[in-house]
């Protein structure tokens, strides 16, 4: 439902559609909608949103805002990410309230994942 005045919708570049897409249906299930070869939308994700097909990536050292993903098991969920291609820019560490890592997806684009679970999922 929208909410007034409230994040409605996210967009995120993409160099490569088709990559950015299979890489976050792996990882995460999500499912798309392509509205023609240079956008393609997701649904129900916590918040809705798109690719765009651009050369441009997201990324916090050019001051990009950091989108970030919760897990119920953060080793777990890394191993998924390094197997569908993405890569890890910043290892496991702990910080007040839990502990978290930064990693790229194939399009460059870095996201975070972070779990107030303290212990390592063997």
């Amino acid at each position: 439902m929208n909410k007034h005045e409230k994040i409605n919708y996210i967009e995120l570049p993409a160099k490569n559609l088709s990559v950015t897409k299979n890489f976050f249906n792996q990882v995460f299930e999500w499912e798309f909608q392509d509205f023609g070869s240079e956008y393609s939308a997701f649904l129900n994700q916590g918040v809705n949103g798109g690719f765009f097909k651009s050369n441009l990536s997201s990324s916090t050292n050019n001051g990009a805002a950091l989108i970030v993903f919760y897990s119920n098991d953060l080793e777990a969920t890394q191993e998924k990410i390094i197997k569908a291609g993405g890569i890890v820019v910043k290892p496991i560490f702990s910080f007040p309230g839990g502990r978290r890592f930064h990693f790229t997806e194939p399009s460059g684009n870095e996201f975070a994942v972070w779990s107030d679970k303290n212990t390592t999922s063997v």
